[in-house]
């Protein structure tokens, strides 16, 4: 959400940043309900106004002249009874409206449609070179005994899945390496609630425009979030928070879930898009200083990267263009994981600065130094979303028996256990 006056001041900035995302809203339609909501108002006030001096001059007024107040104070509060309703009606448009202006691009953002036009700004790792035919990662985790398909789909229908074994505590000594990491990065761990109200969701932009993407819990007007960040950031929503205080660093672990309602007959292989999944993820506030929150992005992605040099993963780091940044972020780095399954590196980390687009929703002020009141910056980077990570991870470190030789980082996680074998016999 940007400050109306900002929009009333620089529409065309606005209306390329809508263009360049590729969202869909008439910025000529907001403007048109901001006059109309400022003249109701207007107009509104000086019928109040008039009221309240009619109030006072009725009881003065010569027994003449009373008959003439009285009959304009019957006009003024049929007038106000009009304007009441014509004036929630505006501000109802209106709020609607704000709610899908973007936050601006960084001027390093790439102008583009999709992901193929996010630029490439390094790679870390050179992709493994087989000396046998390599699997994915559905045939490792069946093999290795590690998943179970069938009985999860029949009960809980497409994309559902179950780690067992040594896939749970997989899953566990990922999550655990990634919150050990941020820990000793001075983040404070968070093991947040999952469900959450409407509010959380417009606060931190995952409405109204990712609402199809959210599974609703009806009957209590909740909803399942699809990252801790929602909840993270709303842990201060209607907070003034002390300029002191900042910078706030959060690593939230959940469990996750996403409809992923886009992606009909995408990805339903495996487990790289699934319903239900677990994530660390990082989420700061910082005083409202470009400076500042672009250092706190590059460290947000470097504990990001961290936490792959330590899975030993092949990954490449892209800048994000227009098209694929989303509502709310004015600047989102992707890390791609090499996949060898796959052929390809694909996402497993966004990292995202968003100026004060969700604190400005949230109504979270910060108190600076000489008493006034501005919004702070969020951003958010994931750490480790489990169990996409379990792709590149068994697939990069297989070895031509079928078995997988675990990082140096996880075995400690995993109970001191080095390499996950094949099983002889397993019943999926």
């Amino acid at each position: 959400m940007l400050d109306i006056a900002f929009i009333r001041q620089s529409p065309e900035v606005v209306r390329a940043a809508v263009k360049n995302k590729r969202l869909d809203l008439d910025v000529d339609l907001l403007l048109a309900a901001d006059r109309t909501r400022r003249e109701t108002v207007s107009l509104l006030d000086t019928k109040r106004a008039r009221k309240n001096a009619l109030s006072s001059l009725i009881p003065k007024a010569a027994a003449d002249d009373r008959a003439k107040l009285v009959a304009e104070a019957k006009e003024v509060r049929a007038d106000i009874e009009r304007l009441e309703p014509s004036l929630a009606e505006a501000n109802k448009t209106f709020e609607a409206l704000m709610l899908r202006v973007p936050s601006i691009p960084r001027p390093e953002v790439p102008i583009g449609k999709g992901e193929e036009d996010n630029v490439e700004i390094r790679k870390v790792g050179t992709p493994r070179t087989f000396d046998f035919e390599p699997k994915d990662h559905v045939d490792l985790m069946v093999s290795l005994g590690l998943v179970d398909w069938d009985g999860p789909r029949r009960f809980a229908g497409g994309r559902s899945y179950a780690l067992i074994r040594q896939g749970a505590l997989l899953e566990l000594a990922v999550t655990r390496l990634a919150v050990d990491i941020l820990a000793s990065r001075g983040l404070d761990i968070v093991i947040p609630p999952v469900m959450v109200k409407e509010r959380a969701m417009i606060g931190t932009g995952f409405f109204p425009l990712g609402r199809e993407e959210a599974y609703a819990i009806t009957a209590d007007e909740l909803f399942l979030i699809g990252t801790s960040e929602v909840a993270l950031v709303s842990l201060h929503a209607d907070e003034t928070l002390d300029a002191a205080r900042l910078p706030i660093r959060y690593a939230g672990l959940s469990p996750c879930f996403r409809r992923e309602a886009g992606a009909h007959g995408k990805d339903t292989r495996g487990l790289y898009r699934v319903h239900q999944f677990t994530k660390v993820e990082q989420v700061v506030f910082c005083l409202p200083d470009e400076e500042l929150a672009e250092k706190e992005h590059y460290q947000l992605l470097a504990n990001a990267e961290a936490v792959l040099a330590a899975l030993e993963i092949p990954y490449r780091v892209t800048i994000a263009c227009t098209g694929e940044i989303g509502l709310g972020q004015t600047r989102k780095h992707e890390v791609e994981s090499w996949m060898p399954g796959r052929k390809a590196y694909s996402e497993t980390h966004s990292c995202s600065t968003l100026g004060d687009f969700q604190t400005r929703r949230s109504n979270i002020r910060v108190r600076l130094e000489g008493g006034s009141l501005s919004y702070p910056y969020t951003l958010n980077n994931t750490a480790v979303a489990s169990p996409r990570i379990l792709i590149p991870l068994l697939e990069n470190h297989q070895n031509a028996d079928g078995s997988v030789t675990l990082p140096k980082a996880l075995v400690k996680y995993m109970n001191g256990l080095e390499v996950l074998r094949p099983r002889s016999s397993f019943a999926v």
